[in-house]
């Protein structure tokens, strides 16, 4: 067990090392590409991870300690700590970018390098996250785990983008390398030891408020003309073929 999320780890992974070079996917109005790859990682939320966090529900119930008695009729609380902690990253690099652009400091140096190692290291959780639950997908049907490499490789190619407009070269230099680390030793992690399905599913959650925050932080800003039939095709393109399966 272990070897057939090694493929899928390997796609995330290259994708995290040369998405950002896919030039073409930048400028403004943005890409339709990437505005559609947010509709598709948005629809897989909705209509798979959180259709699994009711079952998860359940189990949470039936296991969770007295120290987490506070999340037996709240899991989905974790999804909604999962979209405030990665808007209050947003806010903070935004001002912090703002506030320096003011000072006039040149643009490869917005934001600081304190800023960009908070933003990266909290990318680098998320990443390690997903790298677990994709070693979890092992023990569910094939067809899950590729519906969920297709949508976490979407939106990497997102947060990607978004991570080198904010950050630039630090961003090539230095933050893909610790994602796709991160990614890998998530995955790794899972291998090597068994994490209780409590945990799991608080994982799934925090991760699936983090999707939902991530790619709409991308898509709302007026200033990027993002292109709403292009999300809206590709969320309703997913959700057929999740809703097919």
């Amino acid at each position: 067990m272990g070897y057939i999320s090694l493929w899928p780890i390997l796609v995330l992974a290259l994708l995290h090392f040369f998405g950002s070079k896919l030039r073409f996917l930048a400028g403004v109005p943005r890409s339709i590409w990437l505005s559609g790859a947010g509709g598709v990682s948005v629809a897989y939320v909705f209509l798979h991870l959180f259709p699994e966090l009711h079952e998860g529900q359940e189990h949470i119930e039936e296991k969770a300690s007295w120290a987490v008695t506070f999340l037996q009729h709240h899991v989905y609380l974790m999804a909604l700590v999962g979209l405030a902690v990665f808007y209050g990253l947003e806010r903070s690099v935004v001002s912090a970018k703002r506030q320096q652009v003011q000072k006039d400091v040149p643009q490869e140096q917005v934001p600081s390098s304190g800023i960009f190692w908070l933003h990266i290291g909290s990318f680098a959780l998320y990443n390690a996250l997903i790298g677990y639950i994709l070693f979890h997908r092992e023990e569910g049907p094939r067809e899950e785990m590729v519906l969920f490499t297709i949508a976490m490789a979407l939106h990497f190619l997102v947060n990607d983008f978004g991570l080198w407009e904010h950050h630039r070269e630090r961003y090539r230099k230095y933050g893909r390398w610790v994602l796709v680390l991160t990614l890998v030793l998530g995955w790794a992690v899972g291998y090597l030891m068994e994490v209780p399905e409590t945990i799991v599913v608080l994982l799934i959650a925090f991760v699936g408020g983090g999707v939902v925050l991530n790619v709409l932080k991308e898509e709302l800003p007026e200033e990027r003309e993002s292109r709403y039939w292009a999300f809206a095709l590709g969320a309703a393109s997913y959700a057929i073929l999740l809703l097919a399966l």
